[in-house]
This record gives C-alpha cells, structure tokens and sequence, in this order.
C-alpha cells in the first residue's frame, strides 16, 4: 500500500449520504487528487491516507483511499486554516486568527481542556466558548470512532455505514460485542466480524462468539431453506467453525434455549433446533390453517353448480371435470390448494371464481409473493394483483427500521376471499404475514407448482400443505388444446415424469444442440447473433440464460462476463463503475439481490409522477445512467420504475444476462437457453430443469451433452429441507379429532 501525508485544500465533491469524496490534497511537492470513503467533511484537514494510484480514464492520476489517518495540524497557519474551515461551529477567519494569536501551538489544548479561556478572545461568550468546545469535541469523536475501526481492518465505506447505524456509542458498542455487526450492518457477514473481534481480542471461548456462531450456522441453514437444524449436526458445525469444544457450544446453546432466543423440541422423534421466528411462524401457520379450513361458510356443492353453469355460458367455456372440482372446493372451503403444471388451466380456474365470487356480491384480493408474479396475475385476469408485502401493507419500525406489517390480527384483511399465485415461492415467514390479516372467515386459495423448486426463504410451505393431507388439494395433470401445440408444456410434463424430452422437431418450441466443447461461446454467439437475427428479437429483453450453477465455465459469474463484453462492450459513450467482482456499465442488464423495502421509486406515466418503495430479491432491471460526480446510477426496473441507487448500494446488485435457476423463480422469458454440463448431482436435479424449462414462454434451447439432461431427468431426489409443517398440521388435525370424539380434554 503506497502512502500520503498532506493537508485537504479543497473538496471537489462530496455525498452526505456515503461519504464519497473527491479532494485536492496538498503533500509537500505536490498537489494530488485523493478519492475515497470519509466520516467527515475533511476540508483544510491533515491527513495520512494509504491506498494506491490509478489512471482514470476520464479524470487522470487520482490517489484512491483504502485507510487513513487524522492528523492535527501542527502549524499555526495550519492551526488557523483548520479552525475556520466550517467544522468547528462558531468559529470563522477573524476568530480562528485571534484564537491563534493569543494561544499559538496551545490553542487545540485550550479548546479541549480549558474552554472558559476562550472567552478572553473578544466577542466570545460563555455561551459561544461551549459551542466551540463541543463541536471541537464532537469532531475529535468521530475521528476517535473512524480511527478505532479502521485499527481494526474495517474498510472506510463500511466504517461510514457502521458509524450511522450506531452514532457516537458505536466504540462501547462493537468493544462489548462486535458480533452485532453481522446482525445489523448489510454486507458484514459472521466471518468479518470474527475477525474484527480477534482483532479486539475477544476470546475464542467467548459467550457472545458462541451464541453469534450458533445463530450464524442457523441462519445459513435458513438461507439454505431450512426451518429447523437436527441438534448434534447444529452443534457439530458450530464446534467445527469456531474450533471449540462441542460441550462449550453445547452449554451455550443450552443457556440460548433459556433465554428464548432459539426453541429445542423433539421432532418425528428427532432432538432439533430452531431460530426463535422460524418457530414461531411454523406454529402459527398451522394453527391459522387449520382454523381457516374448519370454518363452516354454509354452501354445498349443489349450490354452486349454478354459478358454474353462469360461468361457462358467459366465458364460452367448457370447464373439466377437475376444473369445475377446484372451483367448487375453493367456493366451499375455508382453505384450498390448487396445483398443476404449464398448460393445465389455472389461470381459467382463478377466472372462473374470481367471476364467482363477484356474482354472490363476495370481494376477492389477488396478491403473488413476487413484483415480477404479481405483475403476470393482473395481465392474466384484468384485476390488479399485489405482492403479498403491499397487500398487508408493509412499513418500518421508527428505532430499528425492522420491516412490520400495517394489516394483521388487530387490523385484517376486508375481504372475503384471498387467492395467492405463484405459492411455490412463499417462504414460512412471508406466509405467517399474510395468515396473520385473515379473519376467520376469510377463504383462501393457494394456486401454484408443487413440482417447482422450492421457495429461496426457509420453509417447504406449499409442498408441506399438500403433504399432510389435511387441507383439500386438486391437482390438475391435463393439457389443455390451446397449449398443446407447444413443445415447451408437453416436454414440461414429460420431464416431470421422469421421461426424456422431444427435441428439435421443425418449427417447434424445444431445442437441444450437442456440444460437448466451447459450450460458453455457443451461448454467446446464440444470445448475441443466431437467436436474435432467426425469431427478431432483442437479446437483453427477450433472452434469459439460466444455468445450475454460479462458478465454473457455463456458471453465471462467467457467463456474465462473457455475454456482457458481447452485448455491451466497454465504450467511450457509456459510463461505468468497478464494484467487487463487477464492472457495471451503461445499458448493463442487472438484477437486485436482496430485499430492499426502503428503496424508492418512481413512475413517470405522462408527467404524472407515481411513487413507492421496495424492490426485490430477483428483480431484473437495467441500467440508464450512471453519474460519477453524484456516486450514484439511474436503473429502471419492470420497465417503468425508475430508482437511484448510489455506489455504495451496488452490493446489492448483480449482473443478469445469466442467471440461476434459483433466481428465476415467478419469472417468464420469451427465450431461455441453458447449458447441460456436469455438475454436483445436488444440482442436476429433475425439478430444477423442470423449472428451468417452464420459465420460457415462446422457445428454450439447451446447450450441452445429452448425458446430463438423463441424470437430471433420472435424479428425482429432491434435497431434503428441514420443515415440520406437514408434521404439525397432521399432528394438529390428530388432536382436533381426538377432542372432538371426547377421547381427550383441553
């Protein structure tokens, strides 16, 4: 790391928000161009900074900042330079001069440590005295605070970000426990705050690090999609990632379960462990389930023939037998799961009772877990669908900004009927949200795939439901006519029966191109030429390459990289920032990948500004602009939400001319190509190149060795999620049955 010592002569630019700042510093031989990470506003400073010098493509030599240190000035034009530089309150060019004169290379001791001197200085009162003191005091602080964490391996951009969340207590803060840190600031994960406590020297032995830990290996397990972790295999882990003993880990688990911040129970005659909101989702979710079905809202299904007969003779429609049964059994109960594959008439099912309900005077909500879902319900029926979040409301905690929900058990849903879409992708929580705003006598119809993966979030909520056989489900397994020319839908169900696909019929849907080698350059030059110029269209809208995995040859990291330098090569008409492992460029299709509910948007629509917040895990969007003086870009999503993110928020951004399969969830596609490579058998799975294939709405082309779309096909195991919903609601139902015969008592 190269080194600078020299006083700030004049600020460029500065974000209030990140601290980004461009500089002039003076150094005894020169003047150089500093950018970098501040705490402060560092104008007429002295300061040593460590980093290394990079040629700008536009702005030439600049000194780009990793760490720094304050230094006080030692001069008395320094002295005075620094005084009425606007940092200390109270103190302009006359004063600073006066100061200095009467108290030379004293005058930082007087300010400190005996500030009723100052008052000798004409025109300085008691009053202004203290002013001057604590702005000096306060400024000393932030130093002292940006210093500390610094000495301890802590980058400027994220010394700012730990700096506001925790103010002028964040020393005593990260000093009595720095595993906070992984809990409350975006980006810093368990395993760098590790290292920060070992820099502080927090024992390996440490109550907090053990309990951090657990709650750490529990979380993973939660991102992996698990509600719960078998207990020896969470305490294994947890031993094995902190090198400790298992019975040190074992004690602290123990006083964890004692002080109600994980929940300990035997399951299916397992000993297992959950995180205390996961536990307490599952439990409610059941019981709310379990009430809802067993409400009695006094119609058989002889009464709704008539609304059927209505329906099909307004709709011209001619309505199966396993159609009409989920409409019937929606109207009638109080909870109903309706699951199918591509083509098998869900979309006419959630017509047909939307059109239902509207005819017995009954109001219907429609919501999906997804922006991209929701968005795909409303242009399938005509009525506006939302996201579960804006269905029940969501807002802010006003002291920790924890996410909260304004529609709940005190202020429910006014609604008869909710129909969610797309539930294969509703995690535990999210799900416990939404129960939460029904009244009782709210029905609640759950559509979606069970043969999907799975939901990105903890839980296996809607497989678990239809497992338990308690809550009625209709499964649909017929094409119908309008989407039986596609070989798209009916290579969709013959996957889903273990069955190999058929390919490369003429003017058909479904192609597969042996490959065995370069299979990375094939995508490309398909995205990029073949594609676009056969079907006209345009490869960054219309294209999405979806693979299995992130690293490797046909992974999306390197994907990325590849079609990226094809499609949107650097250029001097375009801008773009370096962050991590990406360089984003104008034009750049990018996808989010956290929640962020406090983002906000807006929505030009004819000069008439509409505006929200939140945007979403998985969202795809693109970029306008990006302004370098501003530190911060201009990204469109949904093709009409435009949102500012500054630099310092592009970790929660990706590049997304490829994504996972994962990431693809609730998402259609015009186009989807996918290599077919080897990879670990836990990824070639039947259900992920089940979901893969049904993102695509009007052609899918896999690239690759047939081999391996075989053992996809063959591998029908999917990976084992730790849940217990299906186990409490049969469990629930059991009880409810025995107390009902009067076998046992409450």
């Amino acid at each position: 790391m190269e080194t600078l010592k020299g006083t700030i002569v004049e600020t460029i630019f500065r974000n209030e928000e990140n601290g980004y700042t461009v500089a002039l510093m003076e150094t005894d031989d020169n003047i150089t161009t500093v950018t970098g990470t501040f705490g402060t506003d560092i104008m007429c400073e002295t300061l040593e900074v460590y980093g290394k010098i990079i040629n700008h493509p536009k702005y030439g030599e600049q000194f780009q900042v990793e760490l720094y240190n304050t230094v006080l000035p030692s001069g008395l034009e320094q002295i005075e330079n620094y005084l009425c530089s606007g940092l200390i309150k109270g103190i302009g060019r006359y004063t600073a001069k006066k100061i200095v004169e009467l108290f030379k290379e004293d005058t930082f001791d007087i300010i400190q440590k005996h500030p009723e001197k100052l008052e000798e200085i004409e025109g300085i009162g008691e009053k202004k005295a203290k002013m001057i003191a604590k702005s000096f005091s306060e400024q000393a602080d932030i130093k002292e605070i940006m210093m500390f964490l610094q000495s301890h391996k802590v980058s400027t951009s994220y010394s700012v970000k730990i700096y506001k969340q925790y103010g002028e207590n964040t020393i005593k803060i990260i000093s009595e426990n720095p595993y906070r840190l992984s809990e409350d600031i975006y980006g810093i994960g368990f395993k760098l705050a590790d290292k920060i406590a070992a820099s502080l020297g927090i024992e390996k032995n440490s109550p907090y690090r053990i309990s951090s830990g657990i709650k750490y290996v529990l979380m993973e397990c939660a991102s992996r999609g698990h509600t719960y972790v078998p207990y020896r295999t969470l305490l294994t882990s947890t031993a094995n990632m902190l090198e400790i003993n298992y019975e040190n880990a074992e004690y602290e688990l123990q006083n964890m379960a004692f002080t109600d911040k994980i929940h300990i129970e035997i399951i299916n005659d397992e000993k297992v462990v959950y995180y205390i909101p996961y536990h307490t989702a599952e439990v409610n979710v059941c019981k709310k389930l379990i009430n809802l079905s067993r409400t009695d809202f006094n119609i058989t299904e002889k009464d709704t023939i008539p609304y059927l007969h209505n329906v099909e003779k307004e709709s011209s429609l001619i309505l199966s037998k396993k159609q009409k049964e989920a409409i019937i059994q929606s109207i009638i109960n109080g909870v109903t799961v309706i699951t199918g594959g591509p083509g098998t008439g869900k979309t006419t099912i959630i017509l047909s009772i939307i059109r239902i309900f509207e005819e017995m005077q009954r109001k219907v909500l429609l919501c999906a877990p997804t922006g991209r879902a929701a968005k795909r319900m409303t242009e399938s029926t005509g009525m506006e669908a939302k996201t579960i979040h804006r269905l029940l409301e969501y807002t802010f905690g006003e002291e920790d900004s924890s996410l909260l929900f304004n529609k709940n058990e005190n202020s429910p849903l006014d609604c008869d009927a909710v129909i969610v879409d797309e539930m294969s992708m509703a995690d535990i929580l999210l799900m416990n949200n939404l129960l939460k705003a029904l009244k009782k006598e709210t029905r609640l119809i759950l559509v979606g795939d069970v043969d999907q993966l799975p939901s990105v979030g903890a839980g296996n909520v809607l497989s678990d439901i239809i497992n338990s056989h308690i809550i009625k489900t209709i499964r649909l397994d017929t094409i119908f006519r309008q989407s039986a020319g596609s070989m798209i839908v009916q290579n969709a169900h013959l996957i889903n029966k273990g069955e190999m696909p058929v390919c490369n019929k003429k003017n058909t849907d479904f192609f597969f191109i042996k490959k065995p080698s370069s299979i990375p350059e094939l995508i490309v030059d398909l995205y990029n030429k073949r594609l676009p110029l056969k079907y006209n269209l345009n490869p960054i809208k219309d294209i999405q390459v979806l693979s299995p995995m992130k690293k490797g040859d046909v992974g999306v990291i390197e994907l990325n990289k590849k079609l990226q330098s094809a499609i949107n090569p650097p250029s001097p008409l375009r801008k773009e920032k370096s962050f991590g492992n990406y360089i984003f460029r104008e034009r750049d299709k990018i996808m989010q990948v956290k929640n962020n509910y406090q983002t906000k948007w807006k929505i030009n629509k004819d000069g008439n500004i509409e505006t929200g917040g939140g945007i979403y895990n998985g969202d795809i969007g693109y970029i306008i602009s990006i302004n370098e003086t501003q530190q911060e870009a201009t990204i469109e999503f949904d093709e009409e939400k435009e949102v500012i993110y500054p630099f310092s928020q592009f970790d929660e951004l990706i590049l997304a001319y490829a994504t996972t399969v994962h990431k693809s969830q609730g998402s259609e596609f015009p186009v989807v190509i996918m290599p077919i490579v080897w990879a670990p058998p836990m990824l070639l799975t039947r259900n992920l190149l089940y979901t893969a294939i049904t993102r695509a709405k009007k052609l899918v082309v896999l690239v690759g060795i047939k081999k391996y779309m075989q053992d996809m096909i063959n591998n029908n195991k999917i990976v084992k999620r730790y849940s217990a919903l299906d186990y409490r609601l049969s469990s629930a139902n059991e009880a409810y049955k025995l107390l009902s015969e009067g076998i046992i008592e409450i």
